[in-house]
């Protein structure tokens, strides 16, 4: 929502509540039903999804979802934007996926708002207007967060490091690369 509330573009509002409506449907929707069928077959024990077992098949669902949601966006020129967002997301979930051969089960979340920090960099690069509260508060919130994982010891301080950093990079490669 933020992203049409600051950059100009030529959707009507009934064009814009059927994209949100997409991407809260492919980003929230079928992950959150998901893993409430993996709860159900007791693939998962809980949905904190703690192990890097338990993570490994929905972050590869996740990794396919924002493939496809991306691809579908970039295609549509006043959606490339839109693209660009949901391809970094799964480059960072793709590497992600692969320190799990390392043991290293890194900050989802913090990823998330890694990826929102470079977007908005990126955006304000690319439309010659810079968006410094968002990006302020964006790493002031991921600063709460992290705060928030580790006091919960969900993660130890390099996954929520590596979470952030990996989410923050990836927006950068994936705009170098398209």
């Amino acid at each position: 929502m933020l992203y049409f509330l600051l950059i100009p573009n030529y959707l009507n509002s009934k064009q814009k509540l059927i994209l949100l409506s997409l991407i809260f449907t492919i980003t929230y929707v079928i992950p959150l039903f998901v893993l409430i069928l993996f709860k159900k077959l007791k693939l998962i024990k809980s949905f904190n999804v703690n192990s890097i077992k338990e993570r490994k098949v929905p972050i590869a669902i996740m990794i396919v979802l924002f493939y496809l949601l991306g691809n579908t966006l970039f295609r549509v020129t006043p959606l490339d934007d839109l693209g660009l967002l949901f391809y970094a997301t799964c480059g960072a979930l793709v590497f992600i996926y692969l320190l799990f051969a390392f043991s290293l089960k890194t900050s989802i979340h913090l990823a998330s708002m890694g990826i929102t920090t470079g977007f908005f960099l990126i955006i304000g690069a690319k439309y010659n207007h810079s968006f410094p509260i968002i990006v302020i508060a964006s790493i002031l919130l991921s600063g709460i967060l992290a705060n928030a994982r580790l006091h919960l010891k969900a993660h130890t301080t390099t996954e929520v490091y590596l979470g952030y950093f990996i989410g923050f990079l990836s927006p950068f490669i994936t705009f170098y690369f398209l």
